[in-house]
């Protein structure tokens, strides 16, 4: 029998056992993610169908039971790769978290953890991710200050999951889960040994782009910043990022909306707080990077009250 495919819906929530670290379990099937980054990193287990994504310069496809990771900052896409669609659950782990877990597994300082281009086939580790992920979502869906984020029901706990769901139990497999990605697959940050162009002026234009979000700014006033013409500022950023200016900054609002997004702002607010032009520009670019619209994600994560 074919298996009937996927619709479109996602569920946000977030965890006290991880502050500042935001969860999904989403389906897809029409949806495409648009080229877009994350502050985080992605982690990121297929449960079922399959997923196609560009990343790297490379296009990638990871099937069920496979571990895609995605390092924080770096552009990627996303969009089913079977006619079904695909179905995943996904950490976004911050970067604090991450390398400060990286030191203690190693009982001394680390260089900021890289992980492999690849999508990593581990069964054993996809069922380590799985396995967390589900019984932080146990706890969410126990909660009384949860809020019902998204399109997905309440999930039921399994026969393997504590009853009731266990603060203990959780972390413990969030832990077991996340040292074992860094045991096994995580590198060195390549920027150290990775030359680049003109990293110092690349830093400059990141730092006016981000100053006012709001500011009206022209790829000539921003060349200026750096004593670059339009052209060559235009070919180093996005040498440097993968993202012409104006996607990065737009990528950039997008991350800062979240915050007043949890703290239960109007999206309208949002929008022209963050420099879009109008609501629906707004959501038309939240929900090709997040899968969901602004107020749909706004109600599972909603800070607790």
């Amino acid at each position: 029998m074919d298996q009937p495919r996927f619709s479109d819906r996602a569920r946000y929530w977030r965890s006290a056992l991880l502050p500042g670290m935001d969860m999904v379990t989403a389906e897809y099937y029409e949806h495409e993610f648009s080229p877009h980054w994350h502050e985080a990193y992605a982690v990121p287990v297929i449960e079922a169908g399959a997923e196609m994504y560009a990343y790297q310069g490379r296009r990638h496809v990871a099937e069920a039971g496979t571990v895609p990771v995605i390092n924080p900052g770096e552009v990627h896409t996303g969009s089913r790769a079977m006619e079904v669609g695909w179905r995943y659950r996904v950490f976004y782990i911050p970067v604090g978290f991450m390398h400060h877990l990286a030191g203690e597994i190693a009982a001394a300082a680390q260089p900021m953890p890289w992980f492999p281009v690849d999508v990593i086939r581990d069964p054993d580790l996809a069922k380590r991710v799985a396995h967390a992920h589900r019984l932080l979502e146990g706890l969410a869906d126990s909660s009384t200050d949860k809020a019902s984020a998204g399109d997905f029901p309440p999930r039921a706990l399994s026969s393997n999951d504590p009853p009731g769901g266990d603060p203990l139990a959780a972390e413990m497999a969030l832990i077991d889960a996340v040292s074992t990605l860094l045991v096994r697959y995580a590198l060195r940050h390549p920027d150290a040994d990775r030359p680049k162009a003109d990293p110092p002026r690349v830093a400059l234009m990141k730092e006016r782009l981000a100053a006012d979000l709001t500011e009206p700014l022209s790829l000539t006033d921003l060349a200026a910043q750096v004593g670059l013409s339009a052209f060559h500022a235009a070919r180093l950023f996005t040498q440097a990022t993968r993202m012409p200016p104006h996607a990065w900054r737009n990528q950039l609002r997008l991350q800062r909306a979240l915050a007043s997004l949890r703290q239960g702002a109007p999206v309208a607010e949002v929008a022209a707080a963050c420099g879009f032009t109008d609501q629906s520009h707004f959501t038309r670019h939240f929900r090709r990077m997040f899968g969901v619209p602004p107020g749909r994600w706004q109600a599972g994560n909603a800070a607790p009250r």
